[in-house]
């Protein structure tokens, strides 16, 4: 899948990317350290073995620009529902569209193999993303957790239309 913009490219993350879809993960919630506990930051931020473990888990993407990885997501089937989870774009390639072409490469891959339902955590000061959410069509839960580790978190949730319903996203 490639973006709107001609050098960013999406494509299936490899277990050799695994360090360099870590750092983006650091460099990424870096700014918003001292709103977490240090075990949700840790949880947030995680290390390249624990990257490769979530390729085990479910799928998982990268966002290129040239062949520089500056964003990622991984998700993980749950019965009818794919939970999203790791997302991430460097601060530096912010405000491209990269969240939002990570997102339709979730959606296409949720609505492709028969879910009917995407959700995710959130902290509240990751307003960006929240923004980001609710344009893309996720709504507010009163779903669980409720915090990592002592940090804050609600969940957001995105009902999917039937194949033949749609056959794009709604993540203008």
């Amino acid at each position: 899948m490639r973006g709107n913009q001609p050098n960013i490219h999406i494509r299936r993350a490899r277990a050799d990317d695994a360090w360099s879809i870590a750092s983006v993960l650091h460099a990424s919630f870096v700014e918003y350290e001292s709103s977490y506990t240090a075990e949700a930051f840790a949880a947030t931020t995680s290390t390249r073995e624990q990257i490769q473990h979530r390729m085990s888990e479910g799928p998982m993407w990268v966002a290129l620009q040239g062949d520089t990885i500056v964003g990622a997501v991984s998700v993980i089937p749950k019965s009818e529902a794919v939970y999203i989870r790791g997302m991430a774009i460097l601060p530096t390639a912010r405000g491209q569209r990269i969240g939002t072409l990570l997102l339709e490469q979730v959606e296409a891959y949720a609505s492709g193999h028969g879910y009917r339902r995407l959700y995710l955590s959130t902290t509240p000061f990751l307003t960006r993303a929240i923004r980001l959410y609710e344009h893309c069509g996720f709504l507010r839960s009163d779903e669980g957790p409720h915090d990592l580790f002592g940090t804050p978190l609600f969940t957001m949730v995105k009902t999917l239309e039937a194949e033949d319903d749609s056959s794009r996203s709604n993540c203008p």
